[in-house]
């Protein structure tokens, strides 16, 4: 048995084989390669080293005396201490059989002897590669986990957390927004048959954030809503029974009071809530006050479905912010105005489809260290005839809700495939220059989307390796079951894919190696925060170090200043986009860009 090795970078192995001229050859060309290698002769001897080291890697002879390799390997798997480490069968059997019973008892790889040397590195560095890539990911989930569960609840096991994520937010820690709407429709089919089941919403918005995300930054306005979150469950406690409290996005809460109540309570309730934010916050070593404006809906049985009672409340909610903020206001029929509002925003949004007002434009993604376009980003816009130009953030998020979205995006991916094509065909890009369209979950969950993709690229002769999809974190995580198939497709015909907005979610994590993405775009909230300070890099060179091991691309996005530029390429980030290069320009300005540019990246640079 041999004594605990000291540790090595590239990790400690436990070779186990009867044979001693196998022990020294395998243990001198592992060592030879930087690894710090453990001998067992026999199987008793593996399970105590195993047991007591805790090895990388375990490469195990199957025919041993006393005990076979199969019984090791069963008894390491049954272990609790050692049921992670991968091992590596070598044996001289070589029959189906054998191979499929090391498998079943839990082994990583089978190795037929006589072994080759270079087989048995290469197969090695894989699973080390692959120990490596999986104590990485650990790692980062457990810093990320800490941020997001501090002072609210303790970290839970990592199966248990994949769960409760699809209902939970990960900042604060509370019950999101699909959580509430299930319960509030409870409430509402309680009403309908019981009399006394009596319920209120309170729809909560934080005046001034905005100004404190700007001012003092995305991570002090996150410790906010961590402290928003905090005193609304501090307001819990005084009605535990009675009171649900969800976050829904951004700086917007809600409650929701069930049982024996009346508007005198549901009242008091709000006053106590106006109050409690009239203390202080102690953030960034300075006292920040920040008032909230509540608007307040009486469950009634006239609502039929939870999006009504929560679009009056929210019409109440900016009655509210209006009158002063800091208020909280009732919600009046006179305030359906707001509603018709959002009416007829659908139906300008249908119009406008009809109309194709939705025009694109593209934002260049550049090679950081020649500052060549390597790709651009299609980005929508909404041109009503005789307007101003009209914003995604002023629309697109009602028309995910309505489902419009998915006609929009098909317009979007139509005009970005054709504008491609047509660039391509004067000379100005070539067949390695891609376009990057965002596609939202509701596009992602239609069952005509591979056969809609493969048309359009087929009508503009465009190849798949010229088209990259940009996926959110949660259009995955929340409808994982059914889009593993659509996203393994989508890469088998070549189409690149990209996580958007990267490092503001963390659920995926756990399973990145499985996705079958090859581009991790970092979100530009990580990107504005850079300074000359090593410490305000935050969590970008982690993920630019899981992105190498992972062999996946980096696009940083949000690159704003010569030092963003500068912090990155000192990190090696390859790709990045922002305000730096160029602001997103009309399908029309982008011949003139690329002429400009030179466009030699198009020719030269390693696909994006």
């Amino acid at each position: 048995m041999s004594p605990n090795p000291p540790e090595s970078e590239k990790g400690n192995i436990l070779v186990v084989d009867d044979n001693p001229t196998n022990l020294k050859l395998l243990a001198k060309l592992l060592s030879q390669q930087g690894y710090t290698v453990s001998q067992a002769a026999d199987g008793e001897a593996a399970l105590a080293i195993a047991t007591a080291q805790l090895p990388d890697l375990i490469l195990l002879d199957v025919m041993m005396p006393s005990m076979d390799g199969f019984e090791v390997c069963q008894r390491l798997k049954d272990s609790s201490h050692t049921v992670n480490i991968p091992i590596i069968f070598l044996s001289a059997l070589d029959t189906p059989i054998n191979k499929v019973k090391a498998f079943r008892n839990g082994g990583a790889d089978y190795i037929t002897k006589p072994f080759q040397f270079e087989e048995v590195l290469a197969r090695v560095q894989y699973q080390m590669e692959l120990r490596l890539a999986q104590k990485q990911l650990r790692q980062f989930n457990i810093e990320l986990e800490t941020r997001v569960r501090e002072r609210t609840q303790q970290l839970e096991q990592a199966h248990n957390q994949l769960i409760e994520l699809a209902l939970r937010d990960r900042l604060t820690g509370l019950p999101n927004r699909v959580w509430f709407v299930e319960r509030l429709e409870q409430a509402i089919e309680r009403s309908k048959t019981c009399q006394d089941c009596d319920f209120a919403v309170l729809f909560l918005d934080c005046d001034r954030f905005k100004m404190i995300n700007d001012s003092l930054g995305h991570s002090v306005g996150d410790q906010m809503l961590r402290g928003v979150a905090e005193r609304l469950l501090q307001l819990q406690t005084r009605y535990p029974s009675t009171s649900e409290i969800a976050r829904f996005g951004g700086d917007e809460f809600a409650l929701l009071l069930v049982g024996s109540w009346d508007t005198e309570k549901v009242t008091e309730v709000a006053d106590r809530l106006l109050d409690s934010f009239s203390q202080p916050f102690e953030l960034a070593e300075r006292e920040i006050f920040i008032n909230v404006s509540i608007g307040i809906v009486w469950g009634q049985q006239e609502y039929d479905a939870a999006e009504y009672l929560l679009r009056d409340a929210d019409a109440a909610m900016y009655r509210a912010k209006a009158s002063g903020k800091g208020q909280y206001r009732w919600f009046e029929p006179a305030m359906h105005k707001r509603a018709v509002q959002l009416l007829q925003l659908e139906t300008g949004l249908r119009q406008a489809l009809d109309r194709r007002e939705f025009v694109v434009y593209y934002q260049p993604i550049v090679d950081l260290q020649t500052r060549n376009i390597i790709g651009l980003e299609a980005l929508v816009r909404w041109q009503q005839p005789g307007q101003s130009l009209i914003y995604p953030d002023d629309f697109i998020p009602f028309a995910e809700e309505t489902g419009l979205i998915v006609e929009i995006g098909d317009q979007v991916l139509q005009q970005a495939c054709a504008d491609l094509a047509q660039w391509q065909q004067q000379g100005l890009v070539d067949q390695h220059f891609t376009i990057s369209v965002n596609l939202s979950s509701r596009q992602l969950l239609q069952p005509n989307l591979l056969g809609r993709i493969g048309s359009i690229l087929q009508e503009n002769g465009l190849s798949y390796k010229q088209l990259r999809l940009e996926l959110t974190e949660s259009s995955i995580i929340d409808n994982r079951a059914f889009v593993d198939g659509v996203l393994r497709t989508l890469r088998e015909r070549h189409i690149q894919l990209s996580i958007d907005d990267f490092g503001t979610g963390y659920s995926s994590l756990s399973y990145l190696h499985t996705l079958p993405v090859s581009c991790l775009k970092i979100d530009r909230s990580f990107v504005s925060s850079i300074t000359a300070n090593p410490d305000s890099l935050g969590i970008v060179p982690l993920i630019l170090n899981i992105a190498q091991t992972m062999n996946m691309q980096v696009i940083a996005e949000g690159i704003e200043s010569e030092m963003h530029l500068q912090q990155l390429r000192q990190l090696n980030c390859r790709y990045g986009q922002g305000y730096l290069f160029h602001y997103p320009v009309p399908a029309e300005a982008v011949p003139v860009l690329l002429v400009q540019a030179g466009n030699r990246s198009s020719r030269t640079a390693e696909p994006v």
